[in-house]
């Protein structure tokens, strides 16, 4: 089993369409790719499965969805990503240097898919905040060892924030910065406005550790 065989790329979708067969063509051949469905009512889990992966069902939400994808996963390493998130070319070397240290998590530069000057922006201040506070998004995607992954109490069935929870347990001494893209739609910053989401998505993370429940935070989210 070489690099890329031995990760399990497992990717909570819910009405996807329009991103995850991108996603999921970037990925190439050779690992094993699980797609696990929320619920769509959109050609979800046809595209998942017209592109070779497999297909699970489980309950609407990221964390559960991740749980029920990490438990079908065979192979050793997991790389835990968006449905909307797409990795760039380097991502495979970048993965298979990673796997010389088990010990830590492999998170991706965030990017976006906007030639907007905002987008920009907002890519510097991703950047930094993974760097210097530790907390990369869960649209960075995630590479980890199972057992890592096991050590560390594993993905909790939270309908959000799931992503934030687990790099918190895992600390910024277990973080590791990988030189790949992990570019994602902007469609919710073009959307609602790049200065509105990103304020709300800093309301959400200080809701979060503040101890609200995460059900009312993913009301705020939208």
């Amino acid at each position: 089993m070489d690099a890329i065989t031995a990760i399990s790329v497992v990717i909570p979708a819910l009405n996807a369409a329009a991103r995850l067969g991108g996603t999921l063509a970037a990925l190439g051949p050779g690992p094993e790719v699980i797609v696990v469905d929320g619920g769509s009512t959109d050609e979800t889990a046809a595209i998942a499965a017209a592109a070779g992966a497999r297909v699970l069902a489980a309950p609407r939400g990221r964390g559960s969805q991740i749980v029920a994808g990490v438990a079908a996963a065979t192979r050793p390493w997991l790389l835990i990503l968006h449905a909307d998130t797409r990795l760039g070319p380097g991502w495979r070397a970048a993965a298979a240097a990673h796997q010389a240290h088990p010990e830590q998590a492999g998170w991706f530069r965030f990017a976006l898919d906007s030639r907007d000057p905002r987008a920009r922006r907002l890519e510097r201040m991703v950047a930094w905040r993974s760097r210097v506070l530790g907390l990369p998004y869960g649209d960075q995607g995630l590479l980890l060892h199972r057992d890592l992954l096991r050590a560390t109490g594993g993905i909790r069935t939270l309908p959000l924030m799931e992503d934030v929870d687990l790099v918190r347990r895992l600390g910024r001494a277990r973080l590791r910065a990988l030189p790949a893209d992990a570019v994602t739609s902007a469609e919710r910053w073009e959307r609602d406005g790049y200065l509105r989401r990103s304020a709300r998505n800093l309301l959400c993370l200080s809701l979060w550790f503040a101890g609200l429940p995460p059900g009312l935070i993913r009301r705020l989210y939208g």
